[in-house]
């Protein structure tokens, strides 16, 4: 079974600032509750080949993953795919702007579970839903700021 999980929010921040800080990988524990660590393996800018290894905690466990940038629009979309780990993933950012003020942001991320993680992917699915959703509401707070 496939997770396929796509979230969207409302940023009250121009779409080229938004698009600009969630495309740094180095900004992403700043407003991903899970991920606890960002290093580049790759020298920073962004651009397609880029790899950066990322340490999260998800369902009480400690992950360990490296992302590649396979696409990437500045301002407009970044996908980032591993492929390694039980549960090889795709995560997609787009951002579109709403008016000059606004910019509607989407987080997607899928996968295919292997081995036993097969077998949780329904829960998996749910728990990715509320994190995109915690993750969005503290990247909007972030950017809104008070």
């Amino acid at each position: 079974m496939t997770v396929d999980v796509a979230s969207e929010i409302v940023i009250h921040r121009p779409c080229p600032e938004v698009a600009a800080y969630v495309a740094d990988p180095s900004h992403a524990s700043e407003w991903y509750v899970n991920i606890k660590s960002v290093a580049w393996r790759t020298p920073p800018p962004v651009t397609v080949g880029s790899r950066v290894d990322f340490v999260a905690a998800f369902l009480g466990r400690r992950l360990a993953y490296t992302y590649e940038i396979v696409e990437f629009v500045p301002g407009e979309r970044m996908v980032m795919r591993t492929a390694q780990g039980p549960f090889p993933m795709e995560t997609t950012y787009t951002w579109q702007p709403v008016d000059a003020q606004r910019t509607r942001m989407t987080l997607r991320n899928r996968g295919e579970p292997a081995g036993f993680a097969r077998v949780t992917a329904p829960m998996m699915a749910a728990s990715v839903r509320r994190a995109n959703r915690k993750d969005l509401a503290n990247l909007k707070r972030l950017l809104e700021g008070p």
